[in-house]
């Protein structure tokens, strides 16, 4: 097979999914990196936090995979991943003096909106 061509059944994907699967990778790192930092930094007042990077950081790894893999299941997936980011950006967002939490909080947003469109789109 020559470079940049596809397999047969196989489609390219559409600049918006490339943008989803991209934006749900660096969210998936934002949040590992987050919760490294909230178990350095320790605290009760950390646990809930922790449970929405949790879900956030595994939905949005497996968002991406089941649309790199034309999964028909990634827009109910996509519409959960977006659920889980906003809840993840809320939760971060308790904590507006930490910089990594805003800036995890922000990736979380990109994220779920990639997600929405892609949730309302063919695929």
């Amino acid at each position: 097979m020559q470079p940049g061509t596809q397999s047969a059944g196989m489609t390219a994907m559409s600049r918006e999914m490339q943008a989803c699967v991209e934006a749900c990778m660096s969210c998936h790192t934002v949040c590992e990196e987050t919760m490294s930092s909230c178990l350095q930094a320790g605290g009760p007042d950390r646990m809930p936090i922790m449970r929405a990077l949790m879900d956030c950081s595994e939905m949005t790894r497996m968002c991406a995979d089941m649309m790199m893999r034309r999964s028909p299941m990634s827009a109910e997936m996509c519409a959960m991943c977006a659920k889980a980011c906003d809840m993840c950006a809320e939760a971060c967002m308790s904590m507006p003096d930490d910089p990594m939490m805003m800036r995890c909080a922000e990736a979380c947003r990109r994220c779920a909106e990639t997600c929405r469109t892609m949730a309302g789109a063919a695929m």
